[in-house]
């Protein structure tokens, strides 16, 4: 069982074998440390197996690289804190 966080190598070569699983036609594994928008993309190369385009491989890397880069982490906070502040009450109310 892993404690902590996975460095980035880890999560490097952890990326790396999922997209080799999902262009030989399996799934994504789980417990990988791949965030959620990363594991979406390689989940969309494993439906589209064995037609899988260039635009897709490309959607998976770019996930990837904003996991690592943290824009993901960014987007995804951002978009609670609005669903949150949506379901505050207005002091109209």
């Amino acid at each position: 069982m892993r404690s902590g966080r996975p460095s980035v190598e880890q999560l490097q070569r952890n990326f790396h074998s999922v997209l080799a699983d999902v262009m030989d036609g399996r799934g994504v594994r789980t417990e990988t440390g791949l965030d959620q928008d990363t594991e979406t993309a390689l989940w969309a190369i494993a439906r589209a197996h064995p037609n899988i385009s260039d635009e897709l491989v490309g959607a998976a890397y770019r996930a990837f690289s904003g996991q690592l880069d943290g824009s993901n982490a960014a987007r995804w906070r951002d978009e609670v804190a609005r669903k949150l502040a949506e379901r505050r009450p207005t002091s109209d109310n």
